[in-house]
């Protein structure tokens, strides 16, 4: 299928991809005065007096909001708020047909971080929860931080922790397949954006020990000149033997390569270079870091790619359904590391007697997958002592 086609066709005849419905049937003058004026004074009185009566006489409970700038888009790059709301009502689909929840798309026309965090604050107490997407790095960092620290409500950047969650349920298994242990293992990221960032805090929490990142310019190390903040901190917790070079030289030997980064840039000779019986995800999209059968044949042992069109496809709409399922249920004031952990755990533990190198992840359309992943997030909240519920 010519998928550029048949997608502006569609696009065209839907005029957007979501739509709002009442959950009522306006039949009547007595409903008409039941849903407004002027029954629906008391509702609001009471939520005047207990804000928190909100969850109960609102939609807040079961609504996300989808927000973005428009600055990294999908593989698209900067293309702005407007272009971008194609991408955030696909968003709010998935959210309503994979969790269970309600999502609204906002785009907010502004590349300036304290614009962009006053104006998701002032509209934060509409929803139960917030996930950022598609927002360039670093500033996502501190957007994220920033918005974290003033919320009562999850505040989640899905490109950064949704993936570090699949990631980190694949790479559960594909360590099951090899035997071998997370602690005992030395791993590759290829990138250091907020996929990257995300997905080397999330296995260092995990129990990975021996971890390097790398970027265009090579290996990550202390020290190096011209590093932003947010790569200077990955500096400060990996590449402990203060390794140096390309990412050809962190490759070798190494039992595991994680690439979130760009086309092409691992070649066989390089995926043979690594440790008996590795593990090897490509997660650039549309087109893998090395393509799949190119890694097998260079000796891989098991091998995610970010495609739909290959085995174990590495895709964040395992994680991110079902982790705010689970977060709006227990009415979460965050999503902590814990949380991701049991969410990864859970979408691992669904494989069972199906796991195989070529089956180590759920697909997307396994109904199982929101009920696992939405109860563990929900038992971790409330071990953490972040759930109200």
């Amino acid at each position: 299928m010519d998928y550029t086609k048949k997608a502006l066709e569609m696009h065209s005849i839907w005029g957007g991809k979501i739509d709002y419905r009442p959950k009522m049937e306006l039949c009547d003058k007595e409903m008409l005065s039941i849903a407004y004026t002027p029954g629906v004074a008391a509702p609001c009185m009471e939520i005047a007096e207990d804000p928190s009566k909100s969850y109960d006489y609102t939609g807040k409970g079961n609504l996300v909001a989808v927000i973005t700038d428009g600055s990294a888009v999908l593989g698209l790059g900067d293309i702005g708020p407007d272009a971008a709301m194609p991408v955030m009502e696909g968003k709010c689909v998935l959210f309503k047909a994979f969790g269970g929840v309600d999502a609204v798309p906002i785009c907010v026309a502004s590349n300036d971080v304290d614009e962009f965090v006053r104006t998701v604050s002032l509209i934060m107490g509409s929803f139960g929860g917030v996930n950022l997407e598609d927002i360039s790095a670093p500033r996502c960092f501190e957007i994220e931080r920033r918005l974290k620290e003033i919320s009562d409500i999850p505040v989640f950047h899905d490109d950064q922790h949704g993936t570090a969650v699949v990631v980190l349920a694949a790479l559960i298994n594909a360590l099951k397949i090899v035997n071998k242990d997370i602690g005992s293992i030395r791993a590759v990221c290829s990138g250091a954006g907020a996929a990257a960032v995300a997905i080397v805090k999330l296995l260092i929490c995990m129990g990975l020990k021996d971890v390097i990142v790398c970027d265009r310019s090579g290996i990550i190390y202390e020290g190096r000149e011209g590093l932003n903040p947010s790569k200077a901190e990955l500096a400060s917790v990996t590449n402990r033997g203060g390794l140096r070079g390309s990412l050809a030289d962190a490759m070798t030997g190494t039992d595991v390569f994680i690439g979130v980064s760009s086309a092409g840039l691992v070649s066989s000779e390089m995926v043979s270079s690594m440790a008996e019986n590795s593990i090897v995800f490509t997660l650039a999209n549309p087109t893998p870091e090395i393509m799949p059968e190119e890694a097998q044949a260079a000796g891989a042992a098991v091998i995610g790619t970010g495609r739909s069109d290959y085995p174990n496809q590495i895709n964040t709409v395992l994680a991110f359904p079902g982790i705010f399922r689970g977060a709006l249920d227990v009415r979460a004031r965050d999503i902590n590391d814990e949380m991701k952990i049991s969410a990864a755990q859970a979408l691992a533990g669904l494989m069972g007697d199906q796991l195989r190198p070529d089956n180590i992840i759920p697909s997307a359309f396994d109904p199982r997958v929101r009920d696992a992943v939405a109860s563990a997030v929900a038992e971790a909240a409330r071990k953490t002592g972040v759930a109200r519920l």
